[in-house]
């Protein structure tokens, strides 16, 4: 019934991505994807970068918060915990988009796949904000989609032949070749030439690409819209682990109520939220003004 669960093509459309646990590294795999659909024209507006694969360090040790709570003029130590503890993780050779989904491109993902026009999405998988008589406001195409559920950005991807990325492989991103930096750009202070944040008091969301590209040449990947990851909200793993430990979504009735890693900062963030480290989440059927996404494979 669809009024009862997402339909079985709407599921398969939006896809998993698996983080499993072996040998004291978390591995980031791929669910190997046969669907590949307007792969050619998207391509062509969406350039993505290749990042390299190897062992990464994430994450943050408990002994170090207290710097990170001076760095940032925070005295509230639970912001700083769900970055808790630093971990090693392997990472295949993967590609990120350049830039965020904008609403020109998931307007035209929308005319193609009609299943996920505003309005024809089960309400229980949707807080219904989308867009006004099917479309986006006036002099916004080049802005990041918002008001998008999880499963819609996941079957977004999955139509260009790509996936939502891990929370590590988006962490390993943001941080532009740089070995722990605050920030995408470095240990410089966040100001409104760097990100739009709460100090540059806009508000609402910028054009993609308006701020400087982190050193892989990816934009926005602090502040703007808070970006869908693929990974299940979880605490990280403490080490070692001696077996293998899937994390990955599955098709029952609680995978509405799984919360999904939601990473970057938004117009309305703070500093703290701009921080490489930082970790949030966000209900799967959640559509918020504030969050968008970009893909990945």
């Amino acid at each position: 019934m669809r009024n009862a669960r997402l339909s079985d093509e709407m599921l398969r459309q939006a896809g998993v991505i698996v983080l499993v646990l072996v040998g004291g590294l978390a591995v980031v795999s791929a669910q190997r994807d046969n669907h590949s659909r307007d792969t050619a024209s998207n391509r062509a507006r969406s350039p993505m970068v290749r990042l390299p694969g190897g062992i990464v360090t994430i994450g943050v040790d408990q002994d170090e918060i207290a710097r990170f709570q001076k760095i940032f003029s925070i005295t509230v130590r639970q912001l700083f915990e769900e970055s808790v503890p630093k971990h090693k993780v392997r990472l295949q050779s993967f590609f990120i988009d350049k830039y965020l989904v904008t609403n020109s491109q998931f307007w035209e993902f929308t005319k193609k796949h009609p299943e996920w026009q505003p309005g024809k999405i089960p309400p229980e998988f949707d807080n219904g904000k989308d867009w006004k008589n099917g479309s986006f406001p006036e002099g916004r195409a080049n802005h990041p989609v918002v008001n998008v559920n999880w499963y819609a950005a996941s079957a977004y991807c999955r139509a260009q032949g790509k996936r939502l990325p891990a929370e590590a492989e988006w962490e390993y991103a943001s941080r532009g070749g740089l070995t722990a930096p605050l920030f995408p750009w470095g240990d410089e202070p966040a100001n409104p030439e760097r990100a739009n944040y709460s100090a540059a008091k806009l508000h609402t969301t910028s054009s993609v690409g308006s701020h400087p590209p982190n050193g892989y040449g990816i934009y926005d990947m602090a502040g703007n819209v808070w970006e869908f990851t693929a990974d299940e909200w979880a605490k990280y793993p403490e080490m070692p682990r001696s077996e293998p430990t899937p994390r990955r979504a599955t098709r029952s009735s609680s995978e509405v109520r799984t919360r999904r890693v939601i990473r970057g900062g938004s117009f309305d963030g703070d500093p703290i939220n701009l921080w490489v480290e930082y970790r949030d989440s966000h209900p799967p059927n959640g559509s918020q003004p504030f969050v968008g996404f970009r893909c990945a494979k």
